[in-house]
């Protein structure tokens, strides 16, 4: 049986991709589920190098039993050449047991991204992010243009899942309809969770 939180995993570099999870995980506290962020450690070409098992500060790196013990996933990366950043797929690639398990089986998932120009990759991040949650036999959701802030925003945004554009220094703050945007995710995510738990 899944705990009650919802799983908001991310990779963040400049800050961009953290401040899209805070708010996503807002939305999700706002819907009535409780919200656990997560990050994973950042890849070295060093093999020798290693990370500390609890980082120096922000969230916690994410575990296998997070991932087994949530009631939906929110996975965050910002874009790298149109795909997911490296230590994203790193921590992905090491979830073989929870896939043999069956464990994220039928879960409800979004993803989120942002990219420093408006043509940065968003969706073929959004869609790679994807595609390791249907291999896991999770329930991908999007955000549905009944959510007004789709047909206004003129940067991040898209049907596929929230996203930002951070500007080539990383330090444009999200726009009003990036954030509601975010917030529509998060909530609907934890709205449908609720709805997969309480059906018989």
């Amino acid at each position: 049986m899944s705990d009650n939180f919802i799983l908001v995993l991310y990779y963040s570099r400049q800050g961009a991709t953290k401040h899209l999870a805070n708010t996503i995980a807002r939305g999700v506290e706002e819907a009535g589920l409780e919200a656990r962020l997560r990050t994973v450690p950042a890849v070295s070409a060093v093999c020798e190098q290693t990370e500390e098992a609890i980082p120096a500060q922000g969230d916690l790196y994410c575990s296998l039993d997070d991932l087994k013990s949530c009631a939906g996933l929110l996975v965050g990366s910002p874009t790298r050449f149109g795909n997911m950043a490296a230590p994203l797929k790193y921590f992905i690639d090491s979830t073989s047991s929870t896939w043999i398990n069956g464990e994220l089986i039928g879960k409800p998932a979004a993803v989120f991204t942002s990219s420093g120009s408006m043509h940065g990759g968003q969706e073929s991040t959004l869609l790679s992010m994807m595609l390791p949650l249907f291999h896991h036999g999770m329930l991908l959701t999007g955000i549905p243009y009944s959510e007004t802030h789709l047909h206004s925003t003129t940067d991040g945004g898209t049907p596929y899942g929230a996203s930002h554009v951070s500007g080539n220094s990383h330090d444009k703050v999200p726009s009003e309809q990036e954030l509601a945007l975010c917030l529509a995710l998060g909530k609907r995510v934890a709205e449908i969770a609720k709805k997969l738990t309480t059906v018989k």
